[in-house]
Parts: structure tokens; sequence; C-alpha cells
């Protein structure tokens, strides 16, 4: 049967399909558009499969405030290219995945799958997104903080985006945004000392160690050394106890209480594609 041009147009807006995949879709679903769009995504299914040892290290990262400002996700979905990556299509389609999980607050991986797009779950997109655009797309990471006051930063370029959740609600943008943007700078480990998981105080505390006794301090030291190359750890990797990027004479904890006595961090996310 005789496929219009308008029909491809019609089904390449509604799919991003190229031409060609999209006359063909056409031809053999016999002008039916829905079976047509079914059509290019068990081609995208196909290639999916094809394609799923294949490494997808670039993206886009983006983070979101729910209108409440209580809730805020950050989305990383991934592809293989830098090109596709800075494709502005793409970094919409990423938009409109993040919007979504902050509208509806969802809670993990599963749930953003889940969600309907256009009549069609997330999953699906990302798999229609596939078939189209020819690379590995995937859903890299995904990640919300709930809190009194959330904030969000996103870095330029959209390689790497941190949420943060306050204590307290009020007035706390400007200290919101800097606080992600030192969490995005400085990839801090944990909020606070007390915060760093065992087994990263166990391996800080052999490697401190293990250095003292390469140096040939005596070995009634080495424990004494450790704890004092520990607690520097402390300082240059736990968000409070970081020096304040934009005022080193300070550190986070500090700057928080220049704007509120009992303002502190609650919890705190950070998405980063890979250097």
């Amino acid at each position: 049967m005789k496929i219009t041009a308008q029909e491809v147009n019609k089904l390449r807006k509604a799919t991003g399909a190229g031409m060609m995949d999209c006359k063909k879709a056409l031809q053999e679903a016999e002008g039916d558009m829905e079976k047509a769009i079914d059509i290019l995504r068990k081609k995208g299914q196909k290639v999916a499969a094809k394609r799923a040892d294949r490494e997808a290290g670039e993206g886009v990262v983006l983070a979101k405030v729910s209108d409440d400002k209580t809730f805020a996700a950050s989305v990383m979905i991934n592809c293989e290219t830098d090109f596709v990556a800075k494709n502005q299509d793409f970094i919409d389609f990423v938009k409109s995945v993040t919007d979504l999980a902050v509208a509806n607050k969802a809670k993990d991986k599963d749930e953003l799958n889940a969600l309907m797009l256009d009549g069609r779950s997330v999953a699906e997109h990302i798999t229609e997104k596939t078939g189209v655009i020819g690379e590995k797309i995937q859903l890299g990471d995904y990640q919300v903080v709930e809190g009194e006051s959330v904030h969000a930063y996103i870095h330029n370029g959209n390689r790497i985006a941190s949420i943060v959740a306050f204590n307290k609600a009020g007035d706390f943008d400007e200290a919101g945004k800097d606080v992600a943007m030192q969490i995005a700078a400085m990839d801090p480990v944990a909020i606070s000392e007390a915060d760093v998981p065992e087994d990263v105080k166990k391996r800080e505390i052999e490697i401190g160690m293990d250095q003292a006794r390469q140096e040939g301090k005596p070995e009634a030291m080495l424990e004494r050394i450790a704890m004092g190359k520990l607690n520097k750890f402390y300082k240059e990797n736990t968000l409070l106890a970081q020096a304040f990027i934009k005022d080193s004479k300070q550190n986070v904890a500090d700057y928080l209480k220049s704007k509120d006595a009992d303002l502190t961090v609650t919890a705190f996310k950070r998405l980063a594609l890979a250097v």
C-alpha cells in the first residue's frame, strides 16, 4: 500500500525514528500508526539486546526539587557517545523523566521505570530510544532525598548533579545551592564523622598504619599515627567538616550556622558521569 510523506512525518514526530525506519514500519503495519509504533519499539528491544554488552559511559545527569521543596531527585540516563549526550532532544528527554520523577515523588529506579509518560512507561521509552538512536541507552542511576527543605545543583555540562536536604524549612535557597555545589565539587563520603561507614574507617586506619610502618615508625606509635591520619581524612572527606569552597577559613558546618544556628544537613546524594 502507498504510505504518504505526511504519515511518515507524523510517525517520525511521535517516535523520533528516522524517515526510512518510519516508512518501513508503516508499510509493515499496513498504515496502522499504533502497529507501526509497536514495530519500532520491537526494533528498539532488539537493538537493546544486541548492544547490552556495550559501554554506556556518557549521558546526562539532572536534578530537580519538588514545588513544596521537601523532595528532590537526581536522574542519570546513559548513552554511549558525547554526541548523543549533547543532543538537545536527548537532554529534553532526560528532563521530562526528571520532571515526572519529581512530580510523582518516585522513591527508586523501579518506581521511576514504571511511571507512565505519554502513554508508555519510562522503561519502554528508554528501550525505544535505544532503537531510534542506535546506541545503548539506560537509566544509569536514580537518587532522592527528602527533608524539611531540599535543594539541587546541576554542574555545567549536565555531567554532575547533587541534591541535599536540610533539617529546617525556611529561606535557605542560597545556602542550599552553596552546599549542593560543595557536594558536586568535593564529593564527600558522608555528612559527618559519625556517618562514615565502619569499613571505610577500618580501611583508612589500615592504610595509615601501613604508611607509618613503611616510613620506619615504631610499632607502638602506628595506631596513634593512623588515628591522626583518620582525623585528617574526616576533615577532607566529610561534608560538614570540609573547608567551605567559597571561604576556606570556615568549614561547611560553620557556614550553615552563619545562616541559622540550628541549620544542618540531614541527607545528600551526588551523581556524576565517570571522568
